[in-house]
This record gives structure tokens, C-alpha cells and sequence, in this order.
């Protein structure tokens, strides 16, 4: 009941306010996004997906961005079939002084899992133009879930506790060692689907992309394969000790293109039903994850039955739930075409 609840709020509110947004009428978009509420985080949005729009939804929220500057993307398995076009990565990465793209080692079995394997997949993939570093080729270093246990103790309950895991959801999270020797933080993130969280956006990217691929990914899967919940409130309270970590210095893109309901980890991805919907930017990590769900609900229902049913059979909106209840940003935005 709770998740046709969910979906049904996601479809009222996302049809009517994305519907208005992408007719040009921002004030109507404004007023059902906004529900009655004053405070509300700018999301960028372009139908264009190209260099030059990429560049113009950064110029708007890259204020944060400074000194030695990481660029998290998923580099992908080799020649997967859903990955963005090399070039909407490059023509960025240009633009952005002293930048490096970043990734981590996987704990699935790939050439990924390997750093000396994992350099020839990001060759293949074509990320031979710029610096990748792949931050924990020479291991670990710990990051808080600052305030966790005061949060759960001022609500008055603490999280469910696995017999598989000692204590209960995580205090701390393992990311790649070199994580902690940038300034700043770029997610770059290929919106889609993922077989376990339902969809994977900036979050995901950053919660499971910079935890370490031995010791981090093993924290937020735990022994054996847990779903539900559990696995997407591990995935969230890592990615709220990146986005302390960093504090204003994190910012945040979605491209919504080559949406299929598989994730760039999976080889054989299958074909996207979804058509591309465009690019989103914003420094608020809640406002560009809820606004991706709800650009993909406001499609027709051709389009977006496919992934609506993977996110919603794997409990994905919870995602959305949960960085809520981590006061990790703000799930009403105003979406600002350009």
C-alpha cells in the first residue's frame, strides 16, 4: 500500500509540475512543485543534451567548486552498451581547472575489480584524455556518518540490526584513500536504472562509486546480497559522510540519457525504452535525484513503465525517503529551464 501511495504522489506531482516546466510555464511548475512551501532548492534543467549545455548548467552551480577538483563518474564496463557518449564527458572535463576524473575499484566479479584490469576498461571506454585516478588502487581511509546515532537516539529508535551485522547501520564508510586529497567534488552521474537501489543517481554514484571497492562496497552490501531497506539506507548514510565531508564544495550533474533500467555495471544492459530527456545540475543532491524520478514519471506511460517498475520493485524511492530523514537536502525544488 505504501509503495502505490508513493507512486501515485510521484505521478500527480511530477506530470503536473514537469508537464508545466517543459511547456515554458516555470510559474505553474513552481506552484505544484512547491506545495504551499517557500523554501526550495534550484534544480537546472536543458532538453539539449550537449557539450554546450553542460557548460551552462555548470556555470550556474560551480561557485563550490574550487582548488583540486575530483570528478566522480561510473567509467563503466568494457564497451557497455548504455554508457554516455565520451564526448559529453571530455568537452566538460576540459572546462574544469586542475580536474581529474576519479573512480574506485568494484567488488563484483569484472575487470574493474583489479586497478591494473580497471585502467585497461577505463582505455577501452575511452577515458585516455585526461588524469584517472583510481582512488583506492592504494587503499582506504575512513569517513564519518557524522551524527547518526545522536539522529536515530533524538528520534527516540535506532535502525534495525542484521544478524550479519555488528551494531547497526554504519558509523563510518571506507573510500578510496585518494578521495581525501581533493578540494572539491563534481558528480557526474549517467542517470538510470540499477538492479538493487531501482534507480542510480547522484547518490548512488557517490556512495557506492568512492567507498573502496574490498572494504566500502562490503560495508554497504554486507554479507551476501541484502536488498531492501537495508541495503538503500547503507547506500544513503555513506553518501551523506561524502557530502559532509565535502560541505559547499560538492556539486552535483544528472544526464538523462540512455535510460535503460540496467546500470552501467551490467555488460549486457538492456536496450532503454525510455527516450532522453535531458541534463540536470544543482548543489542540492536531494532536489537533482528527486527531480531525475520525477522527469522520468512525467513521461508517457510507454516510456516510463519499464523503469518505474524497477525502481519500484526494488523499494528505489526510498532513496528519496531516507536522504529526507537525513536532512541531506531539500525534496522541493524550483526547476529552472535554460
Amino acid at each position: 500500500m505504501e509503495g502505490k501511495m508513493l507512486r501515485r504522489t510521484f505521478l500527480k506531482s511530477s506530470t503536473l509540475a514537469l508537464g508545466a516546466a517543459a511547456a515554458g510555464d516555470l510559474q505553474a511548475a513552481d506552484n505544484v512543485v512547491a506545495a504551499g512551501q517557500q523554501d526550495k532548492s534550484k534544480v537546472f534543467f536543458s532538453t539539449d543534451i550537449s557539450v554546450s549545455s553542460l557548460l551552462k548548467i555548470y556555470s550556474r552551480i560551480n561557485s563550490g567548486v574550487t582548488g583540486k577538483v575530483a570528478i566522480k563518474l561510473h567509467s563503466g564496463e568494457p564497451h557497455g552498451p548504455n554508457l554516455l557518449p565520451i564526448e559529453l564527458i571530455k568537452g566538460l572535463q576540459a572546462r574544469i581547472p586542475n580536474s581529474t576524473i576519479v573512480e574506485c575499484n568494484v567488488l563484483y566479479p569484472s575487470p574493474r575489480q583489479k586497478t591494473e584490469t580497471h585502467r585497461e576498461t577505463l582505455k577501452t571506454n575511452g577515458f585516455d584524455f585526461c588524469p584517472v585516478d583510481i582512488m583506492d588502487a592504494e587503499g582506504d581511509a575512513t569517513l564519518p556518518v557524522k551524527g547518526m546515532r545522536e539522529f536515530f537516539d533524538a528520534q527516540g529508535f535506532m535502525p534495525r540490526q542484521p544478524a550479519y551485522t555488528p551494531g547497526w547501520h554504519l558509523t563510518e564508510i571506507a573510500v578510496g584513500k585518494n578521495l581525501l586529497s581533493y578540494d572539491s567534488l563534481l558528480v557526474y552521474t549517467h542517470f538510470k536504472g540499477h538492479a538493487m537501489g531501482g534507480f542510480g543517481g547522484s547518490l548512488k554514484n557517490i556512495a557506492i562509486g568512492c567507498s573502496s571497492g574490498l572494504v566500502g562496497k562490503r560495508q554497504i552490501h554486507g554479507e551476501g546480497l541484502p536488498t531492501g531497506s537495508l541495503f538503500l539506507e547503507r547506500m544513503v548514510e555513506a553518501g551523506k559522510a561524502i557530502t559532509d565531508h565535502f560541505g559547499p564544495h560538492i556539486t552535483y550533474i544528472n544526464v538523462l540519457k540512455n535510460i535503460s533500467v540496467d546500470c552501467d555495471c551490467d555488460a549486457h544492459g538492456v536496450k532503454p525504452t525510455c527516450n532522453d530527456i535531458g541534463i540536470l545540475g544543482s548543489t542540492d543532491i536531494l532536489a537533482i535525484d528527486k527531480a531525475s524520478v520525477d522527469l522520468v514519471y512525467a513521461q508517457p506511460d510507454n516510456q516510463r513503465h519499464d523503469l518505474m517498475q524497477r525502481i519500484e520493485s526494488r523499494g528505489g524511492l526510498h532513496q528519496i525517503e531516507y536522504m529526507r530523514t537525513l536532512h541531506m537536502g531539500n525534496d522541493q525544488y524550483e526547476l529552472v529551464t535554460l
